[in-house]
């Protein structure tokens, strides 16, 4: 049996990094793939977006620090390949979300994930299911 996949976009992860409100729900699905119950995912666009609005937000030290806690975490990371990259330029296209979120989607899409996010920017999409995070549905 395939475990069940979700796909963490930028906003989540630095949701649960700044101690959000969010925090205890990306808390739990962390411990369920630690325990090998679910498998979680990141592209690396997103893990550059994290480092990018910390380095902003507070300091190049502090996004390093970053880079190291989203490493130890258990979540796999995906490469933007060609096929990735191609799907995330068609989402942009067509969607009014950022790029990156484009990346997420097209992750989620292709691995048949749930897309674990309190983007906004996500709501209108109707290619991938999706765990609202901070918000109310």
């Amino acid at each position: 049996m395939r475990a069940e996949q979700y796909v963490l976009d930028s906003w989540a992860i630095l949701a649960w990094m700044e101690n959000g409100p969010c925090r205890t729900m990306v808390s739990d699905l962390l411990a369920q793939a630690a325990r090998d119950e679910i498998v979680i995912w990141m592209t690396v666009i997103n893990i550059g977006e994290v480092l990018y609005v910390i380095e902003r937000e507070k300091s190049l030290a502090d996004a390093q620090k970053a880079l190291s806690v989203v490493d130890s975490l258990p979540v796999k990371q995906a490469e933007a390949c060609r096929a990735l990259t191609l799907r995330a330029a068609h989402y942009k296209a067509s969607h009014r979300m950022s790029y990156a979120d484009c990346f997420t989607l097209a992750l989620a899409v292709e691995l048949k994930a749930t897309l674990v996010t309190g983007n906004p920017e996500l709501r209108g999409q109707q290619e991938a299911q999706v765990l609202w995070i901070g918000l109310n549905e």
